[in-house]
C-alpha cells in the first residue's frame, strides 16, 4: 500500500494501467487530449506489479485498472473518470492538482 501511496503522489495525475487493456488506453488518450501528462505505471511490466494490484484491490478498485489519481488522491476507475468528465468536473480536479493550466 506504501508503494502505491508514494507513487500515487509522485505526479499531480497518475494512473495505474495495464499495458494491453484498452480501458487503460482509453483513459491515457483522455488525458493527453485534455493537455495532460500523467505518470502511467503499467502493473503488468512491473516486477512488484502483483503487490500494487493487491494494493489497488484493497483501495476499492473493481476492477484494479484502470486506477486514477489527481492530487495524491484516488480519483477511481474508468466509469468514475469518464463521468467526471462529462460532468466537467475531470478537468477542474486537473486544474486544481496543476495538471493543467488554462
Amino acid at each position: 500500500m506504501e508503494r502505491v501511496n508514494e507513487l500515487a503522489k509522485s505526479k499531480a495525475a497518475v494512473i495505474f494501467a495495464k499495458s494491453s487493456d484498452c480501458m487503460c488506453h482509453s483513459i491515457k488518450t483522455l488525458f493527453y487530449d485534455l493537455g495532460a501528462s500523467p505518470a502511467v505505471y503499467e502493473i503488468d511490466r512491473d516486477p512488484r506489479g502483483r503487490e500494487i494490484e493487491t494494493a489497488l484491490q484493497r483501495l476499492g478498485c473493481k476492477p484494479t485498472v484502470p486506477a486514477i489519481f489527481i492530487g495524491g488522491k484516488f480519483v477511481g476507475s474508468a466509469k468514475d473518470v469518464l463521468a467526471a468528465h462529462l460532468t466537467g468536473s475531470l478537468k477542474d480536479m486537473l486544474i486544481a492538482a496543476k495538471a493543467i493550466w488554462f
